[in-house]
């Protein structure tokens, strides 16, 4: 990579986005020191978070399958018998 390639794909010079990067990353530890968060508990939390959603979206699944599965033992037999009944016209 040329030196304006790596400007371009940086967002600048190498030691001022540097910088930028070391001082936004001072400002988050204190936000997370202040409120007595680790970088491992919060990665423990979205993780956590994750695997409840996937969860929930698992419940979803399986209470919309019995629906279905519910109404298809009344409406199958019936959409047959219509079936059946109009193939003799």
């Amino acid at each position: 990579m040329t030196d304006n390639n790596v400007q371009k794909f940086l967002g600048g010079s190498p030691g001022s986005v540097l910088l930028k990067l070391a001082l936004l990353s001072l400002l988050v530890g204190a936000l997370f020191a202040a409120f007595g968060l680790t970088p491992w508990g919060f990665i423990n939390f979205v993780r956590i978070s994750f695997e409840e959603l996937i969860g929930t979206g698992m419940e979803a699944v399986n209470k919309i399958a019995g629906f279905i599965v519910s109404g298809a033992i009344i409406v199958v037999p019936i959409w047959l018998l219509v079936r059946f009944l109009s193939g003799r016209n």
